[in-house]
């Protein structure tokens, strides 16, 4: 008589397997998502803050610049670009690559801006109030360095707290650095305390991009984005994405 207690042999049938790998695949793709934005979160509503708009739509699509910036920094981040730091001619890196200051003219082009050529503008005619170019303005790339970027929002937009803590102050769209190394837009989102959420790209070692952030380095520069654009050049957004 055959013994009944014999183990039975598994054979894993194409369709099964088929799906076995979808569900692993499924997996590593979820992994590397966690984190791209935040699953639990608050808004200003939450605790009576007051929303500021922009009282501009420059790109005409019905949506103030602050949102728009803060929206087009939101989609810039979940396309999950490269983190590649390199010297592009012209400019501009691929759509799939980009770091920190990346997220930020991609925001603006977003809004109607091209803040590449208003950087290169505000840097030709003041050259000396932009060390980091050592007196040698280049287009290629001083529109991607945190170190000029920080000196033309100090000089043409409006100047904020520097404390995460005053968090009726902390509106969606506004513009922060740390020190010269890193800058981030603030999202809509926040924490249980209120404290305002960061976009940004800080690194292939670091998946989140929209997070609790503010307190993660120095703040060296809070600004809100009112420029007086008859200052500078009207000229087409770059197109990305």
């Amino acid at each position: 008589m055959a013994n009944r207690t014999q183990k039975r042999r598994w054979k894993l049938k194409p369709g099964c397997l088929l799906l076995a790998i979808i569900i692993v695949a499924g997996g590593l793709v979820a992994s590397k998502l966690v984190g791209v934005w935040p699953e639990n979160y608050f808004t200003a509503e939450d605790f009576g803050i007051e929303v500021i708009r922009s009282q501009s739509d420059r790109d005409g699509d019905g949506i103030d610049d602050y949102t728009d910036i803060m929206l087009g920094a939101r989609r810039e981040v979940q396309t999950l670009p490269v983190y590649k730091s390199a010297y592009y001619e012209g400019g501009y890196p691929p759509d799939n690559e980009g770091v920190c200051s990346d997220v930020i003219w991609r925001a603006f082009a977003d809004a109607g801006y091209n803040l590449k050529d208003m950087v290169d503008a505000d840097i030709a005619a003041n050259v000396d109030a932009y060390p980091r170019t050592e007196g040698r303005p280049d287009p290629n790339i001083d529109f991607r360095r945190v170190a000029n970027l920080r000196p033309f929002f100090e000089r043409n937009c409006t100047s904020l707290t520097l404390d995460p803590a005053d968090i009726a102050e902390w509106q969606p769209g506004d513009i922060v650095t740390f020190g010269d190394d890193h800058i981030g837009i603030i999202s809509d989102k926040r924490t249980a305390s209120g404290r305002a959420f960061l976009i940004h790209h800080s690194g292939v070692d670091h998946p989140s991009r929209e997070e609790d952030a503010l307190l993660n380095d120095e703040i060296s520069g809070h600004f809100r984005f009112d420029i007086d654009m008859s200052r500078f050049p009207q000229s087409t957004p770059p197109k990305w994405g």
